[in-house]
């Protein structure tokens, strides 16, 4: 896709414009996750912003992408913390509509660090996201690329709509299939990124390798289905529909928490910046691994040189993964 086309030769406003859910996360730190009926000692809390989309952003914005936020929040406490810490991010909130009746989700995630694993308690009621009839098209159709969940699910297919007849990519981050307009989303987004757990329900195959080339269908650019540690595997045009495998990258994990949000938003960064997949799936796996080697969730998300430096380390086993 040639976004330097003659009809598409103004330069876009953003690199990548998000839509959907962002949230206040409440990190609750314990030595092992515990069984029910089961009192702990808790070792630390904190706050942070969260949620699929802000994530996103925040992982693009921190990669070098210009980043904006379009969909609703509220005006409430948690919804100006969230936003507080998107403007410190460098991410653009003049589009961002605010509703009175609208909140963001609060997340209330028990970390067990000894595994480095999570557990998500949300509360998503009255969470905002994409609005039917908000952003203008023309801020869509200016941007390099849009971003998506499934939070506010029909402005979000307006927004996928607007996105693809301006030629614009669609990088979906979607968790539920429960919607009955979900298909019509899941169906516009031509870059889609799903967890193995997602692509296991939705396609009803446990190999990730098949239910990958199941997910790749229609007019989809690239499909990759990620599996934490055990890497990611990906298919599109560049690789001719061949079904790739990217390894995850040798860490200690420490928290898992947003890993999977930041790989999306990486990937979305480097397609607005019209790298090749294999370089793209690369810049995505680096972020979220080194994401997992620190505590929280869009704390521990890394800039640019972090991630160049991360590859550079490791040039040796990169090009291993070549052959």
């Amino acid at each position: 896709m040639n976004l330097e086309s003659p009809e598409n030769s103004v330069r876009p406003k953003f690199d990548v414009l998000g839509l959907g859910c962002i949230a206040v996360d409440e990190l609750i730190y314990t030595d092992n996750y515990p069984p029910p009926d089961a009192k702990v000692w808790v070792s630390r809390t904190e706050r942070q912003c969260g949620g699929l989309t802000a994530t996103a952003l925040v992982a693009a914005s921190r990669f070098g992408a210009e980043c904006a936020y379009a969909g609703v929040a509220g005006t409430d406490e948690l919804s100006n913390y969230a936003l507080s810490r998107l403007a410190a991010e460098a991410i653009n909130l003049d589009y961002t509509r605010r509703k009175q009746d609208a909140r963001v989700v609060h997340s209330f995630i028990v970390v067990d660090s000894t595994r480095g694993t999570r557990n998500i308690f949300a509360d998503v009621n009255g969470a905002g996201g994409a609005d039917l009839d908000w952003p203008d098209d023309d801020l869509i159709r200016d941007s390099r690329v849009l971003f998506v969940d499934q939070f506010g699910l029909p402005g979000m297919i307006r927004a996928a709509k607007i996105a693809r007849e301006a030629g614009r990519p669609v990088v979906a981050d979607i968790e539920n299939d429960s919607d009955p307009r979900f298909l019509e989303l899941f169906n516009l987004a031509d870059h889609l990124i799903a967890s193995e757990d997602f692509a296991r329900r939705f396609t009803g195959m446990s190999d990730p390798t098949a239910s990958a080339g199941k997910l790749k269908a229609g007019e989809r650019q690239t499909v990759v289905v990620t599996a934490g540690e055990r890497g990611c595997w990906y298919s599109g045009i560049e690789t001719n529909g061949e079904l790739v495998h990217q390894p995850a990258f040798e860490i200690e994990a420490v928290d898992t928490t947003g890993c999977g949000d930041v790989f999306h938003g990486a990937y979305a960064a480097a397609l607005a910046r019209q790298m090749g997949l294999r370089e793209r799936i690369l810049i995505a796996s680096a972020a979220a691994a080194l994401k997992a080697m620190q505590p929280g969730g869009q704390a521990g998300i890394p800039n640019r040189k972090e991630i160049d430096r991360f590859l550079h380390e490791r040039e040796k086993w990169v090009r291993q993964q070549r052959v």
